[in-house]
């Protein structure tokens, strides 16, 4: 029988979000991320869409038992979708792998009211540079989408669960990168004046 992996790709690559046993670097071909909002949750998150033309890095790591209870509750907004044949990795024995992703027609655009988490944006940053090096940053933001998109700067009180302490040159690189792709950082007073998320909101 097959053992299970789960392909990560966002915040599951920050091996600090979860103690799946087993990680590795892993490329997931013929998908993309894209940062969207969906119904299901107040903030924008990363999904992966089909995209033959791309290749994305992330990790995978193993459920054990085949108990994937506390991996759907933690992406209860996103479908779990086989990626086996999709997927190289280092592995040598059998196994199937998945990959979480909201469906096709239940995400939209972020917004003021849906926006980016910063916190959120620190943890899967964080999670690449520790995986795959300054290189592999780049290239996460290379094959991600919607850049264009508002971004909350909720550091100083993080909104995302899982929100990590970076190191000081860690956040410096998080804000060159954004820099570079001239994205839109609000303050929570800047968001809430252009009709966002209150300052009150906790994820």
């Amino acid at each position: 029988m097959a053992d299970p992996y789960f392909f990560g790709y966002g915040s599951l690559v920050n091996l600090s979000t979860h103690d799946f046993p087993d990680p590795h670097p892993a490329r997931l071909k013929g998908w993309r991320r894209v940062w969207r909002h969906t119904d299901l949750r107040p903030v924008a998150f990363l999904t992966a869409v089909p995209d033959p033309e791309c290749e994305i890095e992330g990790m995978i790591a193993h459920v054990p038992k085949d108990d994937w209870a506390a991996l759907d509750e933690r992406e209860w907004a996103y479908d779990r979708v086989p990626a086996t044949q999709a997927v190289t990795h280092p592995l040598t024995h059998d196994v199937e792998i998945a990959v979480y992703a909201v469906p096709h027609d239940r995400h939209t655009a972020p917004s003021n009211h849906h926006p980016l988490l910063l916190s959120y944006i620190d943890v899967v940053v964080q999670g690449y540079l520790r995986a795959f090096g300054p290189d592999g940053v780049d290239r996460f933001f290379a094959t991600t989408d919607g850049w264009d998109a508002p971004i909350l700067n909720d550091r100083a009180e993080p909104r995302y669960p899982r929100h990590q302490q970076l190191k000081p040159a860690e956040t410096e690189l998080v804000d060159d990168r954004l820099q570079q792709v001239s994205a839109q950082v609000l303050q929570t007073g800047q968001q809430k004046k252009a009709g966002g998320l209150p300052a009150s909101f906790v994820f």
